[in-house]
């Protein structure tokens, strides 16, 4: 998951936020295949970190932020200290030392959502807007070419991100194609679904 920053006057940078899911599953596996109790300690603090987002989904940005900073943080903290103590303590190549170094060397962008409200602590939200794309992604080997992937691709993108937006695809997409051939390219992002606006009723 990326964060894209920057202003028109400077260059956008990406910057990675982690997704906290991804680092508690391979505890979460761990201990599912080897009753690991490192594993089942992990998945505490994890617990605890998901308990913080649970009270705190209702509040604002800067709310959020302040309640990750007081109650978040110091678990993350102690997890991390945790994780690295054991990490000397297991053989390398090992399916513990594997679950610690994706952590581990993850550790900035697992924790960036604790300084910045406005960040989910993982990508679970967009994973499960994308599961239908991804459940028939067997079916897009036979777009026909690459061409005609890419157009699929991006009018699979206009759909899902109309629904995001509140809006019924199928009435975005006919007001869409229907002013499409008139409408001036220097507002076409007018026509974007974060911007879209149904015209009045004549």
């Amino acid at each position: 998951m990326t964060i894209t920053r920057g202003t028109k006057r400077s260059s956008p940078r990406a910057t990675e936020c982690g997704c906290l899911a991804h680092a508690r599953r391979k505890f979460f596996d761990l201990h599912a295949n080897n009753k690991s109790q490192i594993a089942e300690q992990a998945l505490g603090y994890f617990g605890q970190l998901y308990d913080v987002e649970r009270d705190l989904q209702d509040l604002d940005a800067d709310a959020r932020r302040q309640m990750r900073q007081s109650r978040a943080k110091p678990v993350a903290d102690a997890l991390h200290a945790w994780m690295a103590a054991h990490r000397l303590k297991v053989p390398d190549g090992s399916a513990t030392a594997k679950a610690l170094d994706y952590s581990l060397t993850r550790w900035q962008a697992l924790t960036r959502y604790l300084d910045d409200g406005t960040l989910p602590p993982d990508n679970n939200h967009v994973e499960n807007q994308i599961r239908p794309i991804a459940v028939g992604r067997s079916n897009w080997l036979f777009a026909g070419s690459l061409r005609a992937g890419q157009r699929a691709a991006a009018v699979m993108s206009l759909i899902q991100s109309a629904k995001l937006s509140g809006h019924d695809p199928y009435v975005y997409l006919n007001d869409v194609f229907t002013r499409l051939p008139t409408q001036a390219a220097s507002r076409i992002d007018e026509l974007l679904p974060h911007c879209w606006r149904p015209l009045p009723a004549s």
